[in-house]
């Protein structure tokens, strides 16, 4: 099962960078961050859980500055 959520978190990451790249989504739109935030905190505590130290801290990064843009971006839209 763990191998199917892995899996799944992966094709988040994948599927933001390819819409990316191919010009369907801004890299600062909402859904091309949360795409990367879910998918980077599935993979960083599926890591964290096997102690993939070097895993984790990738995805653990890469979810966190997702979640610092979004914030960044909800707080700029408040305004």
């Amino acid at each position: 099962m763990e191998q199917v959520i892995q899996v799944l978190g992966s094709l988040l990451v994948l599927a933001a960078f390819l819409a990316s790249q191919r010009g369907w989504l801004s890299d600062r739109s909402r859904p091309y961050l949360v795409l990367n935030m879910v998918g980077g905190a599935v993979l960083a505590v599926l890591a964290a859980h096997e102690r993939q130290y070097g895993f984790l801290l990738l995805e653990g990064t890469w979810a966190l500055v997702a979640a610092h843009s979004l914030l960044t971006r909800a707080r700029s839209t408040s305004r």
